[in-house]
């Protein structure tokens, strides 16, 4: 994979490259604007790049209010002196320098292209006719190189090259598709690492975890890689010939700078999904170690270690996510010391404006720290209560027996009761009429908890044999019985269900009966 993500930067580097030295001269758009030094004033020097053929030929210089316009009317001038010479049957090529008002001017076979200021050789750090001079030599060259660029023994040798890039592209597409089918076939087929102690299913849920993370961050990659691919070549052939390289040239530029946001998106996603990689991985080797692989504790960790690495993952994606916003800014030449100067103060403001999701952020710190409640856990916060489905630094996310989504703000959470934490209890009462024998009950309530605790499908829910407190109350029903059961966490609606069933059925058995609600009613007759 890194070799993959450097042949893409190599490939569309160097086409970026090439395609800034090529930029085409267009009438109507000024693909590349002119680079300024510091300073605002229109009388400030600034310069800019004469094309032909999608090639760089000479730069010059003129102040910030009237580069523009000379920049138009040089490339207008080379580009009509270069039409005329290309479509002409004569060879002959004169491009001389003459003197006008003291100055150096070049003229190509009579006509006009420029007159060579001292700002164009101060640019250069030459005298203006040394300058002249090498210009002439330049662009004597660069028309000749353009004629014999368009004769048909070049166009057919440049077709031949262009066959062999397409042949090349599609020979490499081919094998990364192929890679890539055999690196998925044979990362899915791989089999999970063994581990048969306590925190199996732990370690299992973050090698899955892993591997998904690895998979997504490779097919990006190999996405990446066929556009590359594909983009690259094409440019390529678009260079070879000079009818298309202005073309090339102005693609290149176009797409400067969402090539540049690409490559910095592209970036911070491999960041952060390798990042992911690491924290499973991390936390797996976490788990693994001797110290926490008790029976006691391994239930428990499994809910903080998905709560720990959520969290973790939500915090390195926030930070990834706004060095990314940073180096894009920087890449698009926005200055961002007085971006970061301004959002500190903004920060400081937003800080005193929003005191309470510093208190959500501080109060989901201390929850996560302390393991007062974790993912997966069954928790009742006031008046409200269910299964913990989502727990970040600012809310905590609660689905109720009614299948209702409840959001609470960290901050508001004073007083929880988590019901599954580390284990669990089953509370019964069991009404007994009072006709029945109070002692054949208590021990047929007895019998029925050890039996099923013996029973091989609840003994590793039920923690502790059940104790049978015994008469709690006299009530309206009759005689209640209290039973304590302890469970795994969660477990102990499962486990209580399964109990009365049993009860029911043993105190039927029995021919104990369980009293329901009845009511007497008086009639007085009055005699009159």
């Amino acid at each position: 994979m890194i070799i993959a993500l450097c042949s893409i930067l190599i490939t569309v580097g160097v086409s970026s490259e090439v395609g800034m030295a090529q930029i085409p001269f267009l009438p109507q758009l000024q693909l590349q604007p002119p680079s300024w030094d510091i300073g605002d004033s229109e009388n400030q020097i600034a310069n800019g790049w004469v094309y032909l053929d999608g090639r760089r030929l000479f730069q010059i210089t003129a102040s910030r209010a009237t580069i523009q316009e000379r920049l138009r009317d040089i490339n207008q001038n080379i580009a009509a002196i270069s039409q005329n010479y290309f479509r002409s049957n004569d060879d002959k090529l004169n491009v001389e320098v003459r003197t006008r008002n003291e100055l150096p001017v070049i003229y190509v076979n009579d006509q006009y292209l420029l007159t060579v200021t001292p700002e164009d050789a101060k640019l250069r750090q030459l005298e203006p006719q040394i300058l002249a001079e090498n210009l002439q030599r330049d662009i004597e060259e660069s028309l000749r190189q353009g004629k014999v660029e368009r004769q048909p023994e070049f166009l057919i040798n440049q077709s031949k090259i262009a066959v062999a890039i397409a042949g090349g592209m599609m020979l490499m597409s081919w094998g990364v598709k192929r890679f890539s089918r055999r690196s998925k076939r044979n990362f899915m087929l791989k089999p999970p690492p063994a581990d048969t102690r306590v925190a199996k299913p732990i370690t299992t849920q973050l090698s899955h975890q892993q591997n998904r993370h690895i998979l997504e961050v490779k097919r990006r990659l190999f996405q990446l890689t066929q556009a590359a691919i594909w983009t690259g070549g094409t440019l390529m052939i678009l260079s070879l010939f000079p009818y298309t390289r202005p073309i090339e040239a102005g693609i290149i530029t176009l797409l400067r700078i969402p090539f540049r946001l690409g490559i910095v998106a592209v970036g911070t996603y491999v960041a952060i999904r390798l990042t992911y990689v690491l924290i499973d991985r991390f936390t797996s080797a976490f788990v693994r170690s001797s110290a926490l692989l008790t029976p006691e504790t391994s239930a428990r960790l499994q809910l903080r270690v998905s709560t720990f690495s959520g969290v973790s993952k939500s915090i390195t994606a926030l930070i990834f996510a706004a060095v990314g916003i940073l180096v894009a800014l920087t890449a698009l030449g926005i200055d961002i010391i007085p971006l970061l100067a301004g959002a500190s103060l903004v920060g400081v403001a937003l800080s005193l404006a929003s005191q309470s999701l510093i208190k959500d952020a501080i109060n989901g710190f201390l929850i996560i720290v302390e393991d007062q409640y974790a993912l997966g856990d069954v928790i009742t916060v006031g008046d409200v209560g269910g299964l913990v489905e989502n727990l970040n630094l600012r809310i905590t996310q609660l689905r109720d027996a009614e299948g209702r989504l409840i959001t609470i703000p960290n901050s508001e959470i004073k007083i929880v009761a988590n019901l599954s934490s580390r284990w669990s209890r089953a509370d019964l009462t069991v009404p007994i009429a009072y006709q029945a024998d109070i002692d054949q009950a208590l021990e047929l309530i007895e019998t029925v908890g050890l039996e099923m605790d013996r029973d091989a499908r609840w003994d590793n829910q039920i923690i502790e044999p059940p104790e049978v407190l015994g008469i709690d109350n006299f009530g309206d029903r009759g005689l209640i019985i209290r039973v304590w059961i302890k469970t795994q966490p969660l477990k102990q609606w499962d486990v209580a269900r399964e109990f009365r069933r049993r009860l029911k059925v043993a105190f039927d058995k029995a021919g104990i009966s369980i009293p329901v609600l009845q009511q007497s009613v008086w009639v007085n007759s009055v005699n009159g």
